[in-house]
């Protein structure tokens, strides 16, 4: 089982203009968590992911709930999406930043910012694959075992590159995998890509694997939403509801990924 904690509005997501509902506070997720161990269920769980965090207060109980989850149960995969921002912006408060460099990211097997979030986690400027793969090993030096950019502007002629590097038994292997941009504006990518890693690197235990399949997957749906919110709005540009990931459509591509990326191992 995956137990998964993410801060969202019971209405849409925050790619609309207008944002309705109730966003979980710290006390609401410790009240659910409570549940789980009343019920002895909190240590059955194999992998724990967490995405976008909006509060200070509920990324510190998320920090909380970490720890006493591995206590219990110190085979669990935690998986760290550090949802941030993008493209030099900010999304989230500046206080969650600390709480991720000190509490949240030591405590992750797996983590997966894209470029500018792992600017901000390693205080330094990410500006060739030289200083990314030095990003990631400071990452790495955090805790992590395995740390994905999931995506970077290093690419040639305008590609994105997404970037990997695992330790395991003190070995350390890097890949790195070029992809298509494609200018729309996309919202939830950065979840399914945390979530098909996840899924393949357990599946797989093969970070090149693992890399091909998410990226390969990632791509096949954002083309496929693209295509089919171009078709919708004619000569007009695609409205959010148009441009919603074609999830449900995508069912097979997600369960049997096609490799249409291949990643290049380098040092």
């Amino acid at each position: 089982m995956w137990l998964c904690w993410k801060q969202v509005c019971v209405v849409c997501s925050s790619g609309y203009k207008f944002i309705k509902g109730q966003v979980l506070d710290a006390d609401d997720v410790d009240c659910l968590y409570e549940g789980l161990k009343q019920n002895n269920i909190h240590n059955q769980f194999s992998h724990l992911l967490t995405g976008y965090i909006g509060s200070k207060s509920f990324l510190l109980k998320v920090g909380d709930i970490i720890q006493d989850v591995k206590d219990s149960n110190p085979g669990i995969v935690y998986v760290c999406d550090p949802v941030m921002g993008d493209n030099g912006k900010l999304y989230v408060p500046e206080d969650l930043l600390p709480v991720y460099k000190d509490v949240i990211i030591p405590k992750a097997d797996i983590v997966t910012p894209n470029q500018f979030e792992a600017e901000l986690l390693t205080d330094m400027k990410i500006s060739n694959e030289a200083d990314a793969l030095l990003a990631m090993q400071r990452l790495l030096d955090k805790g992590p075992r395995t740390v994905v950019l999931s995506s970077t502007n290093l690419g040639s002629n305008g590609k994105l590159v997404a970037l990997a590097c695992s330790v395991k038994n003190g070995t350390k292997e890097c890949y790195r995998i070029e992809m298509p941009y494609l200018d729309a504006i996309f919202v939830g990518t950065g979840d399914l890509f945390a979530a098909c890693l996840l899924a393949w690197m357990q599946k797989d235990s093969d970070l090149k694997s693992a890399l091909e399949k998410t990226v390969s997957t990632v791509q096949t749906v954002i083309h496929r939403t693209l295509q089919a919110a171009k078709e919708v709005a004619g000569s007009e540009t695609p409205t959010p509801a148009q441009m919603e990931l074609r999830l449900m459509q995508s069912k097979a591509d997600i369960e049997n990924p096609k490799i249409n990326f291949t990643a290049q191992k380098i040092s």
